[in-house]
């Protein structure tokens, strides 16, 4: 036991953790049948289905062909299965619902390894494609299985003593053998490394873990994983920026820095106040901003009026159209208690009325169990003129504060070693009233190559496949060596002063040209978005340069210099025009499900050939006549 850990903590499991346990029937019977009684019915209609199976035979298909989705998508629908059932469970006390949380619960501690075969080391040999039951290896999928069959036994334990005496026993085991043990023993681990640079695995594993001991364990047993996680955890915060931007993008910040806001909070919690680590990081409290200046627009909302998909600015591996459950309570609650009653109007904006178990069974039942989030008013949510994060070198700009109508836009400086990377230094996104028009393709179905040296083999990660020149032909390098230098910003205070982002993405390419300026502008009183390129000509390479737009839409011809984009479903177009040299246009078929799913069958990208001699180029992006739509407002 560390010297700074409080001997006696005033607080319950129930009171640290935030989830009330099934004997509380006040608690339970007070959630909204409207929130919790659809997941009743899916968890009763499960129990005539057998529990999904984990084959070997689909373990190995990552090392096989590369496909992990095929076994993960098994652990997945276990572990929802078994989130609603806990649910539904507390709720009713149905022992059918109980066995089927028995069953869940056995289950998974039968399970060979909780690891996913993407991450584990087979027990530090290569040649074997089978874990190695002797060496557990803790990973994103053995922190998520200890803190679901902590949660279990926490939620449902007097229950469980009933149903089926001895299996909390089981789980303590199997969480100090798989999880425990090996934090204590093993500190080799890729995701502690603090050499390499904390991602999202740090927190995201961290917080679970700390969430399984408070549940299970007590004493100096408690107290020991206790201070390793924050010991660990000290590794992702000491890299968490004080502007709270996360390299890894929109998507991950909510399994990621979103992760480490949640664990900091339980610490304080479980010690009554005595660990308060958004006291000593900044970033804690900044990085609540994250999600909202990255906000485009919806993309969908529901029959509530919710907003229940986003648009979004996306980089490196993240989706420009997020429809994943996402933990809005979560958010909420932490802006709530630093009194960030902007974020907080965001949150509420996302409340969905079919909260699904794929968020988690700690954040599902805290969700459903707030009276305070479930009554709270939906409210106009502000939208920030421009927000400039210097840690990743990123500026998002609106046309006007507190809405998204109207043209937008991100630009991006940076370096081509960022965690997930994408090779997409001076990258631009633009959208119109909230849908975005030059885009960024986001991740693909992730496989062995993801991964791998292989990674750029990948074209949507390319800079082919950004909104960058190609600097002779040439495409962009990864590694953080490949950088923008001379980065400046420009923010007005008026109304219509523009915003600007301008740096030299050169050093993005390699031996390329000295120089190349780029300066991408948001026009606020024209209005236009103005993609002003500038080079000169130090080497003797007499291919021609090759500026480019990725757009998503329907895109036709005015002339040789001009096109107009819709996106599908837009209420206007966008019109680029180029300052010089002919318009091409050519055309990618999409067929990976996460492009699919964001943007149909094709993207198609705009090029324009440039003399290799010194000299510029100008773009300029601006509305086209057609209906415009309200956007969200302020």
């Amino acid at each position: 036991m560390t010297a700074d850990t409080p001997e006696s903590l005033p607080t319950t499991p129930a009171d640290a953790l935030g989830v009330p346990t099934a004997t509380d029937r006040a608690s339970w019977d007070a959630v909204p049948g409207a929130l919790i009684d659809p997941i009743i019915v899916e968890a009763r209609k499960a129990l005539d289905e057998p529990w999904p199976t984990l084959p070997a035979s689909e373990y190995v298909l990552f090392h096989r062909t590369g496909d992990r989705h095929t076994y993960e998508r098994r652990i997945w629908a276990r572990r929802d299965r078994l989130t609603r059932a806990a649910i539904a469970a507390a709720r009713t006390l149905d022992p059918a619902l109980l066995d089927d949380v028995v069953d869940g619960v056995w289950a998974w501690c039968e399970q060979t390894s909780w690891s996913w075969p993407a991450h584990d080391d087979r027990g530090g040999r290569d040649d074997d494609h089978l874990p190695d039951v002797a060496r557990p290896y803790l990973d994103l999928g053995a922190g998520e299985a200890v803190a679901q069959l902590a949660l279990v036994d926490h939620l449902l334990g007097a229950q469980l003593d009933e149903r089926a005496p001895g299996i909390r026993r089981r789980i303590r085991a199997e969480a100090r053998t798989r999880v425990f043990t090996p934090l204590a023993e093993r500190r080799d681990w890729q995701w502690l490394n603090p050499e390499e640079g904390a991602h999202n695995w740090n927190p995201w594993i961290h917080g679970n873990v700390l969430t399984a001991a408070i549940a299970l364990l007590e004493g100096d047993e408690l107290d020991d994983v206790v201070a390793l996680v924050r010991e660990g955890l000290g590794y992702f915060l000491r890299d968490l920026p004080d502007d709270g931007a996360v390299d890894e993008g929109y998507s991950y910040w909510w399994n990621g820095a979103l992760r480490a806001v949640e664990a900091s909070e339980l610490l304080l919690r479980h010690t009554g106040g005595a660990v308060d680590l958004a006291q000593q990081h900044p970033g804690l409290r900044t990085t609540l901003d994250f999600p909202r200046a990255l906000f485009l627009g919806p993309g969908s909302t529901g029959p509530d009026g919710a907003i229940t998909s986003d648009w979004v600015v996306n980089a490196a591996d993240g989706s420009a159209l997020d429809k994943d459950p996402l933990p809005w309570h979560s958010l909420y609650r932490s802006a709530t208690r630093q009194g960030r009653g902007d974020v907080a109007r965001f949150a509420v904006a996302h409340r969905t009325a079919t909260p699904r178990p794929a968020m988690g069974l700690g954040r599902l039942a805290a969700h459903l169990r707030d009276p305070e989030w479930l009554a709270a008013p939906v409210e106009p949510f502000a939208l920030a003129r421009d927000t400039w994060f210097d840690s990743i070198q990123t500026l998002v700009a609106r046309q006007r504060s507190g809405t998204s109508a109207g043209l937008a836009v991100a630009a991006k400086a940076g370096h081509n070693g960022e965690h997930h990377n994408h090779n997409d230094v001076g990258s631009v996104i633009v959208a119109l009233d909230g849908t975005p028009v030059v885009v960024d393709p986001g991740r693909t179905t992730y496989t062995a190559q993801t991964f791998s040296p292989d990674r750029y083999q990948s074209w949507a990660l390319t800079s082919e496949w950004h909104s960058v020149p190609a600097l002779h032909g040439h495409p962009q390098q990864p590694g953080p060596e490949f950088a923008a230098t001379e980065v400046n910003v420009a923010r007005g205070d008026a109304d219509d002063s523009p915003s600007s982002l301008s740096c030299d993405i050169a050093g993005a390419y390699g031996s390329e040209p000295a120089r190349w300026t780029r300066t991408v502008t948001l026009d606020r009183a024209e209005p236009a978005v103005r993609i002003d390129d500038a080079w000169s000509a130090d080497d003797p390479d007499p291919e021609p340069h090759l500026v480019r737009l990725v757009v998503w839409g329907q895109v036709d011809r005015v002339d040789e210099h001009v096109v107009t984009v819709r996106a599908p479903g837009a209420g206007r177009p966008v019109r680029v025009a180029a300052s010089g040299g002919e318009i091409a246009i050519d055309h990618q078929h999409l067929d990976d499900p996460m492009l699919t799913r964001v943007w149909g069958d094709t993207l198609s990208r705009i090029t324009v050939r440039v003399a290799p001699d010194a000299g510029e180029h100008h773009i300029v992006i601006s509305p086209a006549p057609g209906e415009a739509t309200a956007g969200v407002l302020g």
